[in-house]
């Protein structure tokens, strides 16, 4: 059985400017001492991760093998952690667009209670889901705004944790 490394899988199912974006983030995640944990329950026999730093959730990645019913590529799903670190946190307008243009709405899909009122990066939103933003197949730009969401996340988690 092949090594449930990601690196692993981004190499033998995405392929060009999918597969580039998608190392660029699993390295980006490494160098900010991300663990990446294989995805159980319903997600054990998908090419799913949970990222977490300090134990908490960040982030969910999957890779779709064309084995599922979705597009093919992959999604990063962003964690709010139960904490207000997307409320009103200062980032340039370009970023903000990106992040409000990928509110991840919830489908009603039966793993929570549903969707809540949130306000992200100060503009309200109804029916968000607990994963509060989702980027399929990101491009270039998107990825650079994914990553600053990132490093907010992170922030937070380390002054929840001192």
């Amino acid at each position: 059985m092949v090594e449930q490394n990601i690196e692993n899988f981004i190499g033998a199912v995405l392929a060009g400017n999918m597969q580039k974006n998608a190392l660029e983030f699993a390295a980006y995640l490494r160098a900010n001492e991300m663990l990446f944990e294989w995805g159980k329950g319903y997600w054990e026999d998908k090419l799913y991760w949970v990222i977490k730093y300090k134990d908490e959730w960040v982030c969910c990645i999957f890779i779709n093998s064309g084995e599922d019913n979705e597009p093919d590529g992959w999604i990063i799903w962003l964690e709010d952690g139960e904490t207000d670190w997307y409320a009103d946190f200062p980032l340039d307008d370009r970023i903000k667009e990106i992040a409000w243009r990928n509110v991840d709405f919830c489908g009603n899909c039966g793993y929570c209670a549903g969707g809540t009122r949130k306000t992200i990066f100060g503009r309200e939103f109804d029916n968000v889901c607990r994963q509060i933003m989702i980027f399929e197949t990101p491009d270039g730009e998107t990825l650079e705004c994914v990553k600053k969401l990132m490093k907010i996340r992170k922030d937070d988690i380390i002054r929840h944790n001192l």
